[in-house]
């Protein structure tokens, strides 16, 4: 009932505010309309201007038995959709929500049909979208290879002078490699073979394409020439999916040949990027090195898929792992280290985790899982919730929300979270009937057998034969495999469930470094000595040389073309990457987390959450868990550069000040002196937020600023003009200062709590359009790194003039005392082997470029210099911000 009424929430909010809209924007409380809203990249790729999330929710009605909501929604999408709209879109992302949500909706439309209650008027009107959606799909696969473009133009195609797209020359794997389901049931639906036809191409094309030695297979690739583009593999974002519609086409087509090549790839993934509870990234030519050290939260799905497999024990490993790093930081970072620090904070409302829940539960009959499933339906409810549906966390180490609803949310989650709570009488149909798409749309197993176009058995391909056990088990088997040792899940768990608060648990050593015979490990940045005439020889092996600047520091590049062999060149390749890490590492104590500055007075009570940018000086709060809770009050003159000339206004207040014409530090000392408890400084930039400026530090005067012992924050434009429209309008507005948002128990923890928080069913009815609007803060772009990564330190300076410099001494990086703050990589031959060819080429660049791990000092003038490095690093550190930061760079090309 409580997962009922969280998606009645999410769904209604939907139809109310955002509906014919794409997708809800839950904080404005409007629709998100493509070209209407800042662009976000890739990700409006997915917009196309044909309702989305509803077409998207389709099945997910039936599943949780509003079959009336259902038939309505049906007949909206028949009446409204446009799917000739002049937009260009993903192939993917069309292919697995809009094309398999009109699939999955007909299948539980002839389904109710067939019962005899409901859609009794239905005549395959969907299909028939569906249909005419495949042939638009359809100029993507118009390439040498068979692969398909990454984007299509619903009106025009690929090539056509107006499509504004067929350019591109590399997708990653999922990309082509997702289509087969949703492609197959097409063509078995309507009799027109073609579709299945092109997703077996491009299917076969990435199976031929494999690595041969390993059997793993890159994350991009180019659809022309089948090169590989980026050579590392790993079962997360770029990948997934193709190795889950593997086992799925064998399961609903029954094709013998995809079983055979999931089983080769799968015996692959075990013996080399399993390691126990760890799924790491590897290289394809040599899959013993490590590609990074950090993990995508995509891979959630992956002990889901394992259940189907029939491989248990893995799979409950890997998710009691996942499970501690949710219980750490309440929801999935976007990507994590393994050591499990935040790499990537933010957490969009995945469903995968959720997915792999179900599926362990259907196999082991454990009741923890319905734990599992009740902390994940807690956690929405007490950090994603907001008035107008569920946010997704910007930042999960602050609570801060996006203004975003993806469609994914209400296709997936509530479909996985229902029916793993629901008993079989709860269902008014037998999911077992069905397989679910990597969207969690359902096609119905009867289309085995249902006009079969297409043989069945690719003889033209070899396979592997592999001794592994496991594949007895290899067939969908949700019963309970375990039935006589109920305990057989938690001995499992058992040794897992403090691998979060410890060290990550090391893996197991490489094969070629547990011998004692046979090539020696590679070099590693850590070992590296620039003294070491030894290192300095495998260097020049690797393609890497070695310069020394002037101010002592020693800078790094790779040249992969002058390495001496392409295993040299991956090596080098390995190096650099390992040494920007180190150099990132080392640095790490200079940053400061986000801060968060909460509402928490009427109509408010802690559902906005806005990120500030913390201070080098006063209150630390990561040491004040409580934070400072008090009402605003602008201050007099408003730029707090003089004596505050009406104190009474703001003692025991937190004041509110406009930045510019003095320091951040003069501006604190004066509303000290005031009374003030504490101090929110807001931008003077017309209409800067932190969806297109970096979060940055208020730095210090250059003297003693111990004598300052209030919080003071910093808000962009927009952020600060949310506080100033709610004094607008309610007069009284109470904030919390804190390192992090705090729940709405502990905020009212010892006063009355409104009867708003005491019925989560109660909408806040007072709030107007106007409040609604207010309530929006950083909508977050997957992209925007792209734009500005740095992570400043802001002065004031008087006037807004002046720029100063301190840069410390470097980093000693190894017991030599080598100076390798400066490392960098040339531009990359792409004719060149080796894994120079893993990446796209960019100049040559040092950390200072690459990775912003040193903070820039910006005066009023926005010039920018580097503050002292000397400066003492606040202690409590929330996490680590460099490697945030070199997250969103490494990320952006995975197409996450």
């Amino acid at each position: 009932n409580q997962v009922l009424e969280m998606f009645d929430h999410a769904y209604s909010n939907y139809m109310e505010h955002a509906y014919p809209a794409d997708e809800l924007m839950p904080l404005t409380c409007r629709g998100r309309v493509r070209g209407q809203e800042p662009s976000r990249g890739d990700v409006d790729d997915a917009l196309g201007k044909f309702s989305l999330t509803l077409i998207d929710t389709l099945d997910t009605l039936v599943v949780l038995n509003k079959t009336k909501e259902f038939e309505e929604a049906v007949k909206k999408v028949i009446k409204d959709v446009n799917l000739d709209n002049d937009i260009v879109v993903s192939v993917f992302e069309t292919n697995i929500r809009v094309l398999g949500g009109l699939l999955g909706g007909h299948s539980v439309a002839i389904m109710l049909k067939e019962k005899g209650e409901y859609m009794q008027w239905y005549n395959g009107e969907l299909l028939h979208m569906a249909k005419e959606l495949g042939y638009k799909l359809l100029p993507a696969f118009n390439t040498t290879s068979g692969l398909p473009y990454p984007r299509v133009n619903l009106k025009f195609g690929v090539r056509h002078p107006e499509a504004r797209t067929g350019t591109e020359t590399d997708t990653c794997t999922a990309c082509a490699g997702t289509l087969i389901l949703e492609f197959a049931a097409l063509s078995r639906f309507t009799g027109t073979s073609v579709f299945e036809e092109y997703a077996r191409k491009a299917l076969d094309f990435i199976w031929e394409k494999r690595q041969r030695s390993s059997n793993l297979v890159g994350v991009t690739i180019n659809i022309h020439t089948g090169d590989w583009v980026r050579k590392d593999s790993g079962v997360g974002a770029g990948i997934d999916s193709y190795y889950e519609y593997l086992l799925k086409a064998y399961v609903l087509l029954g094709d013998d040949s995809f079983l055979e090549r999931f089983n080769t790839h799968y015996d692959a993934i075990m013996r080399y990027i399993s390691q126990p509870p760890l799924l790491l990234d590897v290289h394809i030519h040599k899959p013993m090195l490590n590609a990074r050290t950090w993990m995508d939260s995509l891979l959630a799905f992956f002990p889901g898929l394992q259940v189907l497999k029939g491989d248990i024990r893995p799979a409950i490993e890997t998710h009691e792992m996942l499970y501690q790093v949710i219980k750490k930081h309440n929801f999935l970072p976007e990507a994590f280290t393994t050591d499990f620090r935040v790499h990537w904070a933010q957490h969009p409302l995945r469903p995968e985790f959720a997915e792999s829940t179900y599926f362990l539960y259907k196999a082991t009959g454990d009741p923890y899982y319905l734990e599992v499933g009740k902390t994940l339906i807690e956690n929405l409810n007490k950090y994603a919730r907001v008035p107008c549906g569920f946010a997704a966390m910007k930042d999960v180490r602050t609570g801060s929300h996006e203004d975003r609803m993806d469609s994914f949310f209400l296709a997936e989650m509530f479909k996985y979270l229902y029916l793993l709570f629901a008993d079989k009488e709860d269902m008014i149909f037998d999911i077992e009937d069905y397989i679910f798409t990597t969207e969690a749309h359902l096609l119905p197993l009867w289309l085995s057998t249902t006009n079969q176009t297409i043989s069945k058995k690719n003889t033209s391909t070899e396979y592997t034969e592999l001794d592994d056990s496991n594949f007895d088990w290899t067939c969908p088997n949700t019963q309970i495999l375990f039935p006589n040792d109920p305990m057989f899940a938690q001995s499992i768990r058992e040794p897992l469930k403090n691998v979060v608060d410890k060290s990550c648990p090391r893996g197991i050593a490489r094969a070629e470094e547990r011998l004692g015979s046979g090539p020696k490990p590679p070099l590693r940045a850590r070992d590296f000595m620039a003294t070491n005439p030894e290192h300095l020889e495998i260097l020049k092996k690797m393609g890497v040389s070695l310069i020394h600047l002037k101010d002592g520091r020693v800078q790094l590049v790779q040249h992969a073309v002058q390495a001496a062999s392409s295993l040299d060149a991956e090596d080098g390749l390995r190096f650099m990457q390992e040494m920007i890490e180190l150099s990132s590492q080392q640095q790490k104590e200079q940053q400061l987390p986000p801060r968060a500055v909460q509402i928490v007075s009427h109509p408010f009570f802690g559902r906005v959450v806005l990120t500030a940018g913390p201070a080098q000086f006063g209150m630390d709060l990561s040491k004040h868990k409580a934070g400072t809770r008090g009402f605003v009050a602008t201050i007099k003159p408003y730029n707090g550069c003089s004596e505050i000339t009406n104190p009474e206004a703001v003692k025991e207040k937190i004041a509110l000040m406009q930045r510019g014409q003095c320091m951040f530090a003069e501006k604190a000392r004066n509303i000290q002196k005031a009374g003030a408890i504490g101090g929110i400084v807001i931008d003077d930039n017309e209409g800067s937020s932190s969806d297109t400026a970096p979060l940055f530090q208020m730095a210090g005067d250059g003297k003693n600023t111990d004598d300052i012992t209030i919080p003071m924050l910093f808000l962009f434009n927009k952020e600060g003009n949310i506080i100033l429209d709610a004094i607008r309008e309610y007069e009284a507005v109470e904030v919390l200062l804190s390192d992090k948002a705090k729940d709405r128990a502990t905020i009212f923890k010892g006063k009355m709590i409104p009867n708003y928080i005491i019925d989560s069913n109660l909408e806040m009815e007072n709030m107007d359009q106007k409040s609604s609007e207010n309530d929006s803060h950083k909508p977050n772009s997957e992209e925007a790194p792209s734009e500005s990564q740095d992570a400043g330190a802001v002065s004031e300076g008087p006037d807004g003039g002046g720029e100063s410099s301190a840069v410390g001494d470097p980093d000693p990086l190894s017991p030599a005392g080598t100076h390798s703050a400066s490392v960098s990589r040339a531009d990359q031959d792409p004719q060149a082997p080796g894994p120079a060819e893993a990446s796209a080429p960019e100049p040559a660049c040092t950390p200072e470029d690459s990775q912003p791990q040193e903070q820039n000092t910006q005066t009023e003038s926005n010039s920018k210099a580097h503050w002292d490095s000397k400066v003492q690093p606040m202690e409590s550190i929330l996490a680590d911000w460099n490697e945030d930061i070199e997250a969103f760079e490494m990320m952006e090309k995975d197409e996450l």
